[in-house]
């Protein structure tokens, strides 16, 4: 980072008041999985989820993670959690065809109901979200060029496939990533955004939870097979940012950072670019204001200005992280069941 950045950073942190350290204080997650699915409730509750049909709950901060799996999904991949309280989770695995599922439980994890199967073999879902604990959405990579969408009014007990002719067409060579649960995005009663990366880097907007879209081009780095966006985050109807960059390149600092201020119609490039790739990024809540966190395999960092400058949090990698609303309830989960919650001093 520039001298000149570093000051700015220093300036704003003094002019806010906010001249506060953040750090990643690890917790035993009580599983060696890959873990991509996080779910944070609140400062108290939490969930992760990951390879080998794992997943691991917190009831008391992350002091202890209750860690169990789904039975007779021991070959899953869990890219993706929901968490509704204690006892209510959802599960999505990202796999080819069959591997491609949904679960629920709303007993703790004593039992889970098997909701959905992708039966198309070119199918893979890469992330869900849920508007409340019934209404939720679902999409994977395009089949026959259309995005793959899913949405459920009942709590997952039915899911809706989205006619070929409503889907978003993409473009040959676009798709998106199952590297965080968060390249898709639900916010308030109707709003959902999704993002892509390959050919393109864009992002796909409804108003009315999913029956109908529109798409914005981004100027996110893209072109590559490991290259685009990889994560979005609103703060309001309004005002979003988008992350990713190249995972095969993730120490390099491409154009890998973009913010939207009209609800993700247009989006620009943050005028200096800091952040290496990142796989993840969020809205969080802290002292009546917004900051920003972002994760990635080579590290993280975190934004007071809505994404104008960074300052970095650490070297640890994570691949995925969520909020319960505030900074009290920010965890980060990655490879090798590494589980951490966001500390302020």
């Amino acid at each position: 980072m520039q001298q000149s950045m570093i000051i700015a950073c220093l300036l704003l942190l003094l002019k806010t008041g906010a001249a506060q350290t953040f750090n990643w204080q690890p917790q035993s997650s009580g599983l060696n999985s890959s873990l991509r699915g996080c779910s944070a409730v609140d400062a108290n509750l939490a969930w992760i989820s990951g390879t080998n049909g794992k997943y691991a709950r917190t009831l008391d901060r992350g002091k202890t993670w209750l860690a169990d799996s789904v039975a007779d999904a021991g070959a899953l991949d869990f890219r993706d959690v929901q968490a509704f309280d204690a006892s209510t989770a959802y599960l999505m695995s990202a796999g080819n065809g069959a591997r491609s599922r949904i679960y629920k439980t709303t007993n703790s994890g004593k039992d889970w109901t098997l909701q959905f199967t992708m039966q198309d073999s070119a199918g893979f879902l890469d992330g869900f979200a849920f508007w409340d604990e019934n209404n939720g959405i679902v999409f994977g990579d395009p089949i026959a060029g259309r995005v793959f969408i899913l949405t459920t009014n009942d709590g997952g007990k039915t899911w809706q496939h989205l006619t070929t002719e409503h889907a978003p067409q993409v473009i040959e060579g676009e798709y998106a990533f199952a590297a965080s649960g968060t390249s898709i995005v639900a916010h308030g009663k109707q709003h959902a955004w999704i993002c892509t990366g390959g050919k393109a880097a864009r992002v796909f907007h409804s108003a009315d939870r999913g029956k109908t879209w529109s798409v914005a081009s981004t100027p996110i780095v893209s072109g590559t097979q490991s290259s685009g966006i990889f994560s979005l985050a609103f703060r309001d109807e309004k005002h979003g940012i988008a992350v990713g960059g190249d995972y095969q390149k993730e120490k390099e600092v491409l154009a890998n950072v973009a913010r939207t201020s009209d609800g993700g119609k247009t989006w620009r490039l943050i005028a200096n670019q800091t952040v290496p790739y990142r796989s993840c990024v969020a809205y969080v809540s802290h002292e009546g204001k917004f900051l920003l966190v972002a994760v990635g395999p080579s590290g993280s960092d975190y934004s007071l200005d809505e994404g104008l400058t960074w300052m970095k949090i650490g070297e640890v990698g994570y691949h995925t992280m969520s909020t319960g609303g505030t900074i009290e309830s920010v965890w980060a989960a990655g490879a090798e069941g590494r589980v951490a919650k966001l500390e302020i001093k």
